[in-house]
């Protein structure tokens, strides 16, 4: 309990207006359309009053709610002759009722309810909001739901604020005097709290992804739900962000406390984490009352694109419930949802192609809780769905990041099937080539998706400062593979294949990029931002049947040639090969390759070359000694 309600100097201009809820009631007429506050908002005393009255003038009322998540929603049959529920959300218990026909969806962008309320569309006659105590001025708090309350205050005929000294005293847009009700209700209830969801393995290692995409600086919308408790965890030793969200949680409360928060970076409202609503435990709204880095805003304020757009280097973070191989998104659905629908998603997506290097990731697991795929061929029979696949950049799941920025429809699959679960994946690849996706002699091997080793995944910084990122080769990675192809001179692919290749078409390079990861070993090295990665060395050993002895080569973008990136990727291989039982390299480099041939003076073991017809053939013994 935050607060007493005791006596002020303003007692005399509102004490008068507290009443009981049954002479509200009374005020109400037979067709007239009631206001009611959102989820934490919700006036529960005034709402099961309601519920519980039998007097001839409560018939055919119509309740607005912009999101349905208390008692106002568990209205049963035996009230559909009083009440009917107008709701904006199709999430947590909503869905359930909206499919029985006891309530009715309204399919509308947020940004455009308050629009509807101040110009008549919508008809609101009654308004019932929750607040604070009042201060010695009078002012109350609209508490932790701005909502579009302010527009329903001034269309309604009948204003009435339940009382509620358990809700935190917000900033930012959230104060009304008391002067602006006709009634006051004193609370009964204690507001609604959320508990903390659960992170299990597989939502840390998905938020671990996602979290890998959001640089210092960024400013991010979240929502709530394992993925974000996981991803809040995963962002506290970034610097700068900022928050600009429709939900604040738990844990963008635990994100604020680690400092990683600052807000120094935004565009607007600069210095504050702005939010509609805040849903959670009684822990985070105590912290939330009085604290001036949360700034509450209107619901149109807060989903405004441009608004959202204003803010550098915006991340929308979306969870999905099934992605297809094209790029359409079903978005969760169902009880126990608060995530985004696709009104709110289509907004912030759209801040987010006005934000300067903004970027949006929809997340998922790879299978639901039953155990079925999350990545499908379609997702045209799935309810939810947000269809604006041309503003997609990354889809996330626990098994890495498919990038799908000016990818086409064959690319896209590619990386979607790469990050699908690998028990998928074979079906998948024949689901596509079946629908004409992918081409006939796409290349699969089955077992590469169960292999993939993940854990040989680094980094290392090379001369002049330049990151790069180091990883075992996918089959997606094909075009990236061909365009490093056509990036070389003709001396450089000579050295390579010591033939003049002058070609290297898809189905040659396809074959190439599967690999089996045991007789294989693929090493690609990346530079750029997470999910515009650009591929510009890759390094591999090939086993020799029956040998303990593989061939190894390796080649460079001439571009960052004389790096040390061929040195790091001859070293890596060294261990990686010595790791999995292969006792020696052996690799053949023509006498005129002098860069190649110095990268192997820097071999970490002894080495041996031996000169014929104008070829080296060196073989590296990875013996038991320590490495020099």
């Amino acid at each position: 309990m935050f607060r007493k309600m005791g006596k002020s100097n303003s007692d005399k201009n509102w004490n008068d207006k507290i009443v009981q809820p049954q002479k509200v009631l009374k005020k109400i007429k037979p067709g007239m359309s009631i206001f009611i506050g959102t989820g934490v908002a919700e006036p529960r005393t005034l709402v099961k009053a309601l519920a519980e009255a039998n007097t001839p003038n409560l018939q055919d009322l119509e309740l607005v709610q912009l999101v349905s998540l208390g008692d106002a929603i568990a209205f049963e049959e035996r009230y559909s002759q009083k009440f009917r529920l107008k709701t904006f959300f199709a999430g947590w218990v909503a869905s359930e009722a909206i499919r029985a026909g006891r309530v009715d969806l309204i399919p509308c962008r947020f940004s455009r309810v308050p629009r509807l309320i101040a110009s008549g569309t919508m008809k609101i006659d009654v308004a019932f909001v929750q607040i604070t105590p009042p201060d010695e001025a009078g002012y109350a708090s609209l508490g932790v739901a701005v909502d579009v309350a302010r527009e329903a205050m001034g269309k309604a005929s009948v204003v009435v604020g339940e009382i509620n000294d358990q809700v935190p005293r917000t900033l930012g847009d959230t104060f009304v005097h008391i002067s602006e009700f006709h009634y006051l209700v004193k609370s009964a209830e204690s507001p609604i709290y959320f508990p903390r969801p659960s992170v299990d393995k597989i939502h840390d290692k998905l938020a671990g992804h996602v979290a890998s995409l959001i640089p210092d600086g960024s400013c991010l919308s979240f929502s709530i739900g394992p993925l974000f408790e996981g991803l809040a965890r995963h962002l506290t030793l970034r610097r700068n962000l900022g928050i600009h969200c429709p939900i604040f949680t738990d844990a963008l409360m635990d994100l604020v406390k680690s400092g990683s928060v600052t807000n120094r970076l935004k565009g607007n409202f600069r210095g504050k984490c702005v939010t509609a609503y805040a849903l959670g435990t009684p822990a985070l709204m105590k912290w939330l009352d009085n604290n001036p880095l949360i700034e509450f805003q209107p619901i149109d304020v807060v989903a405004d694109p441009k608004v959202i757009g204003a803010n550098d280097r915006f991340v929308v973070v979306l969870p999905a419930r099934k992605v297809d191989l094209t790029g359409g998104v079903a978005l969760p659905s169902g009880k126990g949802n608060v995530a985004a629908g696709p009104g709110e998603a289509q907004e912030f997506f759209a801040g987010a192609a006005l934000s300067k290097n903004g970027r949006t990731i929809f997340a998922l697991p790879s299978r639901n809780l039953k155990g079925e795929p999350n990545i499908l061929l379609s997702v045209q029979n799935y309810p939810n769905q947000f269809s604006n696949r041309e503003s997609l950049d990354l889809v996330v799941t626990e098994y890495g990041v498919a990038s799908l920025i000016g990818k086409t429809i064959r690319e896209r699959a590619l990386a979607l099937i790469d990050i699908a679960h690998p028990d998928d994946r074979e079906k998948l690849v024949q689901q596509a080539k079946e629908n004409h996706i992918l081409f006939p002699e796409q290349v699969y091997i089955a077992d590469s998706g169960r292999l993939y080793p993940e854990d040989l995944t680094c980094s290392h910084i090379i001369k002049g400062d330049l990151f790069v990122r180091f990883r075992p080769i996918k089959p997606s990675d094909v075009e990236e593979m061909r365009r490093l192809f056509y990036r070389f001179s003709d001396e450089a692919v000579y050295y390579r294949y010591f033939s003049p290749i002058k070609t290297m078409p898809f189905v040659k390079m396809q074959e190439y990029v599967n690999v089996d990861y045991r007789n294989t070993m693929s090493i690609v090295g990346l530079i750029g931002e997470p999910g515009e990665e650009r591929i510009i060395a890759e390094g591999r050993y090939i086993k020799v049947p029956d040998t303990d002895y593989a061939d190894l080569a390796f080649v460079v973008d001439e571009a960052y040639q004389a790096r040390g990136i061929a040195t790091f990727l001859f070293q890596y291989l060294c261990r990686i090969a010595r790791e999995r039982g292969i006792r020696a390299l052996r690799a053949d480099v023509l006498a005129t390759n002098k860069s190649m041939l110095k990268v192997f003076e820097k071999s970490p073991y002894p080495f041996k070359a031996v000169m014929k017809s104008g070829i080296y053939e060196i073989t590296i013994p990875l013996t038991d000694e320590a490495p020099r």
